[in-house]
C-alpha cells in the first residue's frame, strides 16, 4: 500500500455524481483539486453490506470535511455504472453529496490497494496534503468498516503542523505547545 510520504499518483476517472437524469456521471481528475487536503477512501463493492454504513458514514460528515478544506470523494474497483445503479437502489445512498468514482486497474495498483485474492478495492483510506503528499494511509480486510471519526481526528492532527499525542483531540494542547511551555 501507498506510504506516507510519498506522492499521491495523480489520475482521471469517471465518476457517479447523482442519480438526475442527464446529470449522473462527469470525469473526475485529482489535478482539480491541487492544493486541498484530499480524503480519499476505498471499499471493495457495490452492493454489499458493510460499504454502504462507511460510506453513508463519510457523507454524514461532508460538510465537517469542507470546512477543514478537504474534499471527499471515494470508490471502488466497480465502475460508474454500477455505482449509479446501487445508488439508484438504495435509499441512504441515492442524495450522497460526494462522487463515487470508478478505481481502475492502474490507479489500484498505484495505490496498492487491491486485496491479493479477492481482486478488489481494500477498505483503504488516504489522506493527501495540499502539496499533493500522503499524510496518511491505512487499510482494513473487507470484513471489518472503518471509524470516519478518527480520520476527521487524523486530519484535525496533520493541520495543527504540531506533534500530537496518542487520542489527542482538537482543543486539547499538542506535545508541541507543551513543549514551550
Amino acid at each position: 500500500m501507498i506510504n506516507p510520504g510519498s506522492p499521491f499518483p495523480h489520475f482521471t476517472t469517471q465518476a457517479c455524481v447523482g442519480v438526475e437524469s442527464g446529470k449522473e456521471f462527469r470525469s473526475f481528475n485529482t489535478r482539480d483539486y491541487a492544493g486541498k487536503w484530499l480524503v480519499f477512501y476505498t471499499y471493495p463493492k457495490d452492493f454489499t453490506f458493510v460499504c454502504p454504513t462507511e460510506i453513508v458514514e463519510f457523507d454524514r460528515h461532508h460538510d465537517a470535511l469542507a470546512k477543514r478544506g478537504a474534499v471527499l470523494f471515494g470508490g471502488s474497483t466497480d465502475n460508474e455504472y454500477s455505482h449509479l445503479a446501487w445508488r439508484k437502489n438504495d435509499d441512504l445512498l441515492r442524495s450522497l453529496r460526494h462522487p463515487l468514482v470508478f478505481v481502475g486497474p492502474d490507479t489500484a495498483s498505484a495505490l496498492g490497494i487491491l486485496h491479493p485474492s479477492a481482486g478488489v478495492a481494500l477498505r483503504a483510506t488516504l489522506i493527501v496534503d495540499p502539496e499533493g503528499v500522503v499524510r496518511f494511509a491505512a487499510a482494513n480486510d473487507l470484513d471489518v468498516g472503518r471509524n470516519v471519526e478518527e480520520v476527521i481526528r487524523v486530519l484535525d492532527g496533520l493541520q495543527t503542523g504540531e506533534l500530537t499525542a496518542c487520542n489527542w483531540k482538537p482543543g486539547t494542547p499538542t506535545l508541541s505547545s507543551r513543549a514551550k511551555k
